[in-house]
């Protein structure tokens, strides 16, 4: 049991204190965070380039060379809120070419599965205001061997295991560093730095630590002149490193001990890179690199005894140990203060900052979860805080060129260019991204999912992402929602408003549900407007997030006036309706105006399902009564006036986003909106044939796009082991397709077949797969669609599980051992290994590797292996929420098969 003395309890409050005094984005307790990016390097804001590969337009090899345009990154760093300032740690083994100041992986064109980062780090511990956080990154004692890795993804095909970089043996026999990176914070403005490493290898080996502390460069594209200083000083007997910003003011970088300070300039190289005759400045951003590794005297400035140095803006403290022995740790300690800071920065009050922040942590953490559990949630929010990063991006700019840079390419005016019709969008701010490396870019749905584990412990923030795409920098004049920077106009399925009340049932927040409801109200039109074009309640969102769900890419035109119809995209609308209702009908319970609005959605819903029913040749629309499923259609028109149509019949998660499409009318609905309640009761009086959609009992209400019939057909397929019901959860295609189907598409064959692990087709990138693994994010959604049921039903509605198993449970009962085996990713099994981490080195019997739990994209259907990204504590930190869920309703245990 949790202890709850006063002391404790004082421990508890003091993070619950800070974030009642961070409300906002820019609070001082939000000043600083782990908002530093772990990959700049090719991303589409970096490309300058005329083709538009962004891969290739910024390779790995230009980061440490070449200066940024509009963000910075670092391993296991901080940064300001505004990404003026940066704080991180480079290292050295005394083999590599060049020091490890950023992790690297390969982009798209190189990995075989399409980009792929190549290093171990894991987020241990934090706190929802960033004063308390912990990293570990192992660090190898063998040279990184970078050409190996590129030439074993060369090599690979589709059907094999993405190379890892301990399948090169660079980490045999534990010959690596743990480098442990502790940040605790004093006050909003001083921040406790402990580096530790500690090397596990058999043999004494070497380490350098450079902690390094830089200013973007603003001042380099020609609008904004003005040009940040930082300084570094051995004077006194003590060193540390002074910056000065226009708009951050002073502060302080005091350095422990006597390493060697050196200072350079955060510009691009460009007689290495582009074969200039000279460069702007003699320093340059890879001016320490040289000097370390290189071994070039004058690459940097070199801070001598009783010395300051000239005016730079990169710095590092150089810390050399040589030989640590095995099984020993060496320790560095940094301290950045507001102004000059403290003259004993390393005196009492640096340890007692830091035992402090770890206990009021732990206290912040308790719960009266088991042990094992506890650690999954903790380290899930660990890790969905630590993605929180500075993003910035200007489009227009981006578009025009800047005025001190080579002009931009005429493509780039081309009404066809990316993002062309983004050039509003003008942003700079943090983010929580889906992965710190592999997507270290906003995504839209994927943002919505992340709310939901933030709301647990920092509701503020997670309210205030929620707003924050909808603002007018982001969200586009016409409605539009921003996908992700690839595509700002693809489109995503439209899950805010869900997030939206999960983020409200916290702390009932009204004045937040109202604003982003507002907000919604135009993304709806969007939708209604832009996706079901001629106003048949049908909608055509094209891929949705789900990349290659389907045997063609629904991203593109249908070829002989063919249309698809999508079960999934009309489904979400269909879901969108009853959440934008569901707001409205909070609204109303306090302002008699939104119950009209009510009213509005309720219809929408209902003529969206009636539409889904009543399509195509056989108007039976995407429901397939043979089959018991729903299905996209593809249709046409043809000469006569009579329409043809063809079931798409691929059994995968686009036929059971219908069951997500469901919510409850309490009773108290038709006790306080007479009106609201007047014009359903006439809606159906006139028109019987939507009573489909509706379940009255005791004076409650379900509306449902499937009727409890079809309803218990799908999720009698959802719930057979031998089609989507995992050991681990709902895959996203049947594995009744194992052996492969052949499909006719607009009068095309298409072959297709289930795939449990990496995606085999190059379709979105082939970084992902949906045919056939389980993604948390849509199980998440199935969870809450079978509690809606049952809060419904009360026990009275009964599946299957697993289907012919004989054993009738709840509603309820099947959301807790869906819950349960989502769970059971991250727990260990009976051979004490975590599925999630499968035959990966992760699943070694060394407890360095144990120690650590990975959080990845999406798992593997059949053995339930993390793939896709290894950082994805986005949208998979929903393991969070669904542990500390209360309304569970006792699951039956069952057995996996």
């Amino acid at each position: 049991m949790p202890h709850t003395g006063p002391v404790n309890e004082q421990r508890q409050q003091a993070e619950r204190v800070r974030l009642s005094e961070s409300d906002s984005p820019t609070a001082p307790w939000r000043l600083w965070g782990p908002y530093l990016a772990g990959r700049q390097w090719g991303t589409v804001r970096e490309d300058y380039s005329a083709g538009g590969d962004a891969w290739t337009s910024f390779p790995f090899e230009h980061a440490r060379s070449r200066a940024y345009r509009w963000g910075e990154d670092g391993i296991a760093g901080i940064c300001d809120v505004h990404g003026f300032l940066n704080l991180g740690i480079a290292l050295w083994n005394g083999r590599d070419p060049i020091l490890k100041e950023r992790y690297f992986g390969l982009t798209n064109n190189e990995g075989n599965h399409g980009e792929d980062v190549k290093e171990h780090w894991w987020v241990t511990d934090g706190t929802p205001t960033h004063s308390w956080m912990q990293v570990v990154y192992r660090y190898p004692q063998a040279e990184f061997p970078y050409a190996e890795l590129r030439e074993m993804a060369r090599n690979a095909g589709r059907n094999e295991r993405e190379p890892e970089l301990s399948d090169t043996g660079a980490l045999d026999e534990n010959r690596f560093f743990d480098v442990q990176v502790t940040y605790a914070k004093a006050s909003p403005t001083d921040v406790c730095v402990e580096i530790t490493a500690t090397n596990h290898g058999p043999d004494p080996a070497p380490l350098h630590l450079l902690p390094q502390f830089w200013f973007r460069n603003t001042w380099a594209w020609g609008r904004d002149d003005r040009r940040p200083v930082l300084r570094a000083s051995t004077r006194d007997g003590w060193r540390r490193i002074t910056a000065e910003h226009a708009a951050l003011g002073r502060y302080t970088l005091h350095v422990e001990g006597t390493p060697t300070l050196l200072v350079t300039d955060n510009e691009t190289n460009e007689v290495e890179l582009f074969g200039a005759d000279r460069n702007p400045t003699p320093y340059t951003k890879d001016g320490i690199d040289r000097y370390v590794v290189r071994g070039e005297s004058r690459a940097c400035r070199v801070v001598g005894p009783q010395d300051t140095s000239d005016p730079g803006t990169k710095a590092a403290a150089w810390y050399s140990f040589d030989p640590v022995e095995p099984g020993e740790s060496v320790s560095i300690r940094l301290r950045l203060v507001e102004g000059d800071g403290h003259l004993d920065a390393f005196g009492p009050s640096f340890q007692s900052t830091v035992d402090d922040r770890r206990q009021e942590a732990d206290a912040f953490h308790e719960t009266d979860l088991d042990p094992l559990r506890a650690k999954v949630v903790r380290r899930a929010l660990a890790g969905l805080m630590w993605t929180k990063q500075h993003y910035r991006f200007r489009t227009r700019e981006w578009l025009d060129g800047d005025p001190a840079q080579p002009a931009a390419p005429k493509s780039r005016q081309s009404p066809h260019a990316r993002n062309a019709h983004w050039r509003h969008l003008d942003v700079a701010d943090v983010i929580s991204m889906p992965d710190e490396w592999e997507y270290p870019w906003f995504a839209a749905w994927d943002l919505a999912f992340h709310t939901v584990p933030f709301a647990k412990v920092d509701p503020a923030f997670a309210k205030e992402q929620l707003l924050l795409l909808c603002r007018e920098w982001l969200m586009h004049p016409n409605g539009q929602l921003p996908a992700y920077e690839w595509e700002f106009g693809d489109v995503n399925p439209p899950v805010h408003a869900w997030a939206a009340l999960q983020v409200y049932q916290v702390d009932h927040d009204r004045k937040f549900l109202a604003k982003v409801f507002h907000k919604l109200l135009l993304n709806f039109s969007w939708w209604v407007n832009r996706k079901d074009a001629d106003g048949s309640y049908l909608f055509e969102g094209g891929f949705l997030g789900m990349d290659n769900i389907g045997p063609v890419n629904r991203s593109e035109p249908m070829l002989g006036q063919w249309r698809l119809e999508q079960s999934d995209a009309t489904s979400w609308m269909a879901a969108y309706s009853l959440h934008l209702m569901r707001m409205a009908l909070e609204l109303a319970r306090h302002d008699e105006s939104y119950e009209d609005v009510a009213t509005k959605f309720v219809e929408h819903f209902l003529s969206i399902a009636e539409a889904s029913t009543r399509f195509g040749s056989g108007k039976s629309g995407i429901w397939d009564d043979a089959d018991g499923f729903c299905y996209d259609v593809v249709t046409r028109r043809l000469p006569d006036g009579s329409v043809e149509s063809q079931p798409v019949r691929v059994r995968s998660m686009v036929g059971l986003i219908p069951v997500l499409a469901c919510a409850v009318l309490e009773p108290w609905v038709f006790e306080e909106l007479p009106g609201f309640t007047r014009r359903l009761e006439y809606l159906l009086a006139r028109r019987p044939e939507l009573k489909q959609f509706l379940t009255r009992h005791d004076n409650r209400a379900l509306l449902s796009l499937l009727d409890e019939r079809k309803l218990r057909r799908v999720l009698g397929r959802m719930l057979d082991e031998g089609e989507f019901l995992s050991p681990h959860g709902i895959r996203s295609l049947s594995a009744a397709h194992r052996e492969g189907l052949e499909v006719q598409v607009a009068d095309q064959e298409h072959r297709m077949g289930y795939e449990p692990g990496e995606s085999r087709t190059p379709m979105f990138g082939g970084n992902s797969n949906w045919r056939g693994p389980v993604w948390f994010p849509t199980n998440a959604l199935l969870v809450e669609a079978l509690r809606t049921v049952e809060s419904f039903h009360e026990g009275r509605f009964h599946v299957e599980l697993p289907t012919r198993s004989q054993r009738h449970v709840t509603a309820g009962q099947a959301a807790d051992e869906l819950v349960r085996r989502l769970v059971s990713l991250f727990l260990p099994d009976h051979d004490g290994r975590r599925p999630a981490d499968g035959k990966r080195v992760e699943a070694t019997d060394s407890p360095l590797w144990r120690a650590h739990v990975t959080f990845s994209e999406y798992f593997d259907g059949d053995t339930g292996e993390g793939l896709g990204a290894t950082h994805q504590t986005g949208w998979t930190a929903l393991v969070a929420s669904l542990l500390t869920d209360r309304r569970q309703t006792g699951a039956v245990s069952v057995s996996i098969v």
